[in-house]
Parts: structure tokens; C-alpha cells; sequence
């Protein structure tokens, strides 16, 4: 009689394999850059053969795309933004000061996950002609993300009947923006706290009529 068990368990011991790798490939990316940072020292860093690094993700551009993908996400689990809980939570709020509050609380707690990644996947693609192909999406999909936020924020009570959508998306695109996150928090100091309430009140004057 077989065991159950041991496919769960073998499951359970891969993805914290891979959730390692993931993790000590984010370290070294963002602490020696793309370029420098090699197979064997992710392995290492993991505790693990470098050949179990090959053979989970393939090479190190496919490495890189998982990393990106889940540091976004937040997790492993293949739900897009647009589904994501906090980002949902904030579409059914029913005020648009109450929206603007929980979209931008639930972008910077997504700001500090994926901001570092950025320069690492700029340089990434500044030297690897390959590594852009790995997203072919025609559209910025952090626009499509606050293009969603503005059509629903622009249509609730309290929002700026005068702003529109696109001017309302491109003010959500350009202040929660990872550029502008590593300034502030990275290169001047803020704590995000401080991030997220200066981004907050500062959409808050533009996007939400004054009380």
C-alpha cells in the first residue's frame, strides 16, 4: 500500500526549493547586479547543487523572468494583479478618497517588493538583448494597472469630475512609480510610510474634491 503522503511532501519540498533559489538570486541580483552574478554563486547562496538551479529554471534569464514575475506578485500563486486581493478590495470601496487610500497603501507595499528589481531588470535588458523578449506585452502593464484603478476611482463619489480617466491614470502611473519609490525611500531616506502618505496626499489634492 503506497503512502499518500510522499507526493505532497515531494511537492511541498520543490517549491520551497525553488522559493530558496528565488530568494538568493533576488539577494545577489540586487546586491552584485545581473551581469555579475553567476549560477553557482545562487546555488551556493540557496545550499543547494548548482545543477538543481539549471534544472528547475532552465538558465539564468528564466531565473531572472520567474523572479520578477513573483516579486511583483507577491507570491508564486499565477493571479494577476488585477485579481489580487488588496487591489480588488480597493476597486469595491465606495468612496474615491477611500479608494485612492487603499490603492496607493496596496501599491507601495508592492513598491517595496519590486522597486530594487527594476534597475536589476534594466540593466538586465540593457545588456542581454534577450531579457526584454521575455515580456512581449505590447502594453506597460503598469499602466493597464492604474488605467483600471483611474476609471474606477474617476466614477466614485467625491472624485474630481473634471479630471480625466487618462489624466487621473497618468498622475496614479507616474507618483506610485518605482523610479520615483527608490528616490525617496532609497536615495533620500524616507521610511515608505512616508512614501505612501506624501504619494497619497499628494494624488489626494489632484484626483479628490477637498472636503
Amino acid at each position: 500500500m503506497s503512502d499518500g503522503k510522499r507526493p505532497g511532501k515531494k511537492a511541498q519540498k520543490s517549491a520551497e526549493t525553488r522559493r530558496r533559489v528565488l530568494s538568493a538570486a533576488g539577494d545577489l541580483f540586487v546586491a552584485q547586479g545581473y551581469g555579475a552574478t553567476t549560477l553557482q554563486e545562487v546555488a551556493d547562496r540557496a545550499g543547494v547543487a548548482v545543477q538543481t538551479v539549471y534544472f528547475v529554471f532552465g538558465n539564468k534569464r528564466r531565473l531572472l523572468k520567474e523572479l520578477v514575475d513573483v516579486t511583483i506578485a507577491g507570491d508564486d500563486e499565477p493571479v494577476a494583479t488585477l485579481d489580487r486581493p488588496w487591489f480588488r478590495e480597493a476597486m469595491a470601496a465606495a468612496t474615491a478618497r477611500e479608494h485612492l487610500l487603499r490603492h496607493v497603501a496596496g501599491t507601495r507595499a508592492v513598491l517595496e517588493r519590486v522597486a530594487p528589481m527594476t534597475k536589476v531588470l534594466e540593466v538586465a535588458a540593457a545588456t542581454d538583448p534577450e531579457v526584454p523578449q521575455m515580456w512581449p506585452e505590447a502594453e506597460d502593464p503598469r499602466h493597464v494597472v492604474a488605467t483600471a484603478a483611474a476609471r474606477s476611482l474617476m466614477a466614485k463619489p467625491g472624485a474630481r469630475r473634471e479630471v480625466p480617466v487618462e489624466d487621473a491614470a497618468d498622475l496614479l502611473y507616474g507618483v506610485l512609480s518605482p523610479d520615483l519609490y527608490l528616490l525617496f525611500v532609497r536615495e533620500r531616506g524616507w521610511a515608505p510610510e512616508r512614501f505612501e502618505r506624501w504619494a497619497y496626499e499628494t494624488l489626494l489634492r489632484d484626483l479628490v474634491e477637498h472636503e
